[in-house]
């Protein structure tokens, strides 16, 4: 999500014990067994303890391998801690964060144009925009548009503008172009410290199509080009080289505030509003 100068934005597998429902048949059988009239003759007795014998020694050695088989299961069982949401504090479009040791098929170019389109005209994609014009508008980041309604009404299509044309840069075009995915992956374990580092580091480093590491040309080279496009139709005072440079530094400064928001906003969203989904 792009966003405008001044707005700052902020798993515990459970396991499965199986148990074998030969071994229980087994201890049974042997309480039954041990439970035999006195008058059963020796013979019987004789084979009765054989056939425990026999039945424990192609038994026992079962239990475990289904133990293992059924934690290897829970294992590969998908992550049920703090989870990522569609939208920060409903209002925030969240749909490219992936949770915490979640893992996903390669994205194709079709699911890359979802999560632009998602990100750039979901609902709340048109209430945040409307946020960030109201806050440029009382911060008069461009005197050039004056004052009133038709003022908040040329904030609100510039940030449409910027959030639209940064989103098609970082999201799509340039992750196709660089076979790049552009989702961001939760870390979710770790210190605090451990996992900032984290964070921040992604906007140097992301994943290719293959799950590899690669450079985040997406998010450089993406957030670069939309501000070049921006003085397509920002007032002459912001189309300087100085203008488009700061405007491209702060949009990769911002991401990467986003980001952090991203990586603990599972976290939050658990311990404070204590929802799980």
């Amino acid at each position: 999500m792009r966003v405008r100068p001044g707005f700052v934005l902020p798993i515990c597998l459970l396991g499965l014990l199986a148990t074998s429902s030969s071994i229980a048949a087994t201890l049974s059988d042997a309480r039954q067994s041990v439970t035999t009239p006195a008058s059963s003759s020796s013979d019987e007795k004789t084979g009765v303890v054989g056939s425990l014998s026999s039945s424990a020694d192609t038994t026992l050695p079962d239990a475990p391998q289904a133990q293992s088989s059924s934690a290897q299961a829970s294992t590969d069982a998908a992550p049920v801690g703090p989870q990522q949401t569609k939208r920060i504090l409903f209002i925030v479009p969240n749909f490219r964060s992936v949770s915490a040791d979640v893992k996903l098929p390669p994205t194709t170019s079709k699911e890359k144009l979802k999560i632009f389109v998602e990100d750039s005209f979901d609902y709340s994609a048109f209430a945040e925009v409307a946020i960030l014009a109201g806050m440029a508008q009382y911060e008069n980041s461009e005197p050039e548009f004056h004052t009133g309604g038709p003022a908040y009404a040329r904030y609100y299509w510039h940030s449409f503008a910027d959030n639209t044309d940064g989103n098609l840069m970082t999201e799509y075009a340039i992750p196709v172009l660089t076979r790049e995915d552009p989702r961001y992956y939760t870390l979710g374990h770790g210190g605090f410290l451990h996992r900032t580092t984290y964070s921040v580091s992604r906007l140097f480093i992301t994943r290719d199509n293959q799950g590899n590491p690669t450079p985040n040309f997406s998010e450089i080279v993406g957030n670069g080009a939309a501000a070049g496009i921006s003085n397509l139709y920002y007032p002459a005072n912001d189309r300087s080289w100085t203008k488009t440079g700061q405007r491209w530094f702060l949009q990769v400064g911002i991401d990467g505030m986003s980001d952090l928001v991203k990586e603990f906003w599972p976290d939050i969203n658990d311990k404070i509003f204590h929802d799980k989904y």
